[in-house]
């Protein structure tokens, strides 16, 4: 069953694309305003081959294609709401499934999740610094930065104590964009990410739980996977931590994402697991 537009509309219509107009956009809406100003016009629009309609609509903004272009006939309904508009689009701007054998259920779906997906996380390979995390244990010497290498430009990262040391982060979907109609009737994956790494001379302990919550910040969906502990004299390099919450239901308004742990020799210092490149993603679902 194909999924109503306007609901997609009505879900992305506080959505706001940064990108300025391009010149060719530009010219269609210069042209259209001369056009209605015209001493003869009718109140008619042209009647446009498909395929010239539809690159039109191409080259239009698309929240305006969807929240406008929609609206002005049934002809323009039927090409808005088309599969092949919104993969071209996907063809176009460089948007694929990573699995070419899967394809997607709905395209326009599929566009703007792609379009609007990025990191939710704030400041997740410590560039900043401990600026965006609230800070819930600072055991030891407390929550520090490391980098791997020499230069400022390397590698950053977090790294704990001889104390447990944890962190969070709070992510408020709808602040984000995602508006409580759009979450409660499309779902979308929400994948989590987190790399950690030991030291190799000092043993240590990794923990992370990743929460969806409601409207009241109560648990719908909880990631609490088991402590990860570390030998000392490891040869362990980084290790990433990955989930995908799928078919969670209504409700969920935030994500909190928690990380942390110590290291096991309660050495003075910074000898405990180091965390960093930590990701919230809200993705299409290739599964359904």
């Amino acid at each position: 069953m194909r999924i109503d537009y306007n609901q997609v509309a009505v879900a992305l219509e506080r959505t706001h694309f940064t990108r300025p107009a391009s010149a060719r956009e530009q010219k269609l809406v210069n042209f259209s305003e001369s056009s209605l100003v015209q001493e003869n016009f009718t109140g008619m629009l042209p009647v446009l081959p498909l395929e010239v309609l539809e690159e039109i609509l191409l080259n239009v903004h698309p929240h305006q294609v969807v929240c406008v272009c929609r609206l002005v006939c049934h002809e323009w309904k039927e090409v808005v709401d088309s599969d092949s508009l919104w993969r071209e689009k996907c063809r176009r701007e460089g948007y694929q499934t990573c699995d070419s054998t899967k394809l997607p259920e709905d395209w326009c779906l599929f566009y703007f999740l792609c379009k609007k997906r990025h990191n939710l996380i704030k400041n997740p390979r410590a560039e900043d610094k401990l600026n965006g995390w609230h800070i819930m244990k600072n055991g030891g010497d407390q929550w520090n930065i490391g980098s791997v290498g020499p230069n400022d430009t390397d590698l950053k990262y977090f790294v704990t104590s001889y104390e447990t040391c944890m962190k969070f982060q709070l992510i408020d979907l709808e602040e984000e964009g995602y508006r409580p109609s759009f979450m409660d009737d499309f779902q979308p994956d929400i994948i989590i990410s987190d790399w950690y790494a030991p030291r190799s001379d000092c043993g240590s302990v990794y923990e992370i739980c990743v929460e969806l919550l409601n409207q009241k910040k109560k648990p719908i969906r909880k990631f609490s996977p088991d402590t990860v502990i570390f030998q000392q004299w490891n040869d362990q390099k980084w290790n990433q931590m990955t989930h995908v919450f799928k078919n969670y239901g209504p409700g969920v308004r935030y994500i909190r994402f928690i990380h942390g742990g110590k290291d096991t020799q309660f050495w003075a210092g910074w000898y405990g697991i180091r965390v960093t490149n930590s990701s919230v993603e809200i993705c299409p679902s290739m599964d359904r």
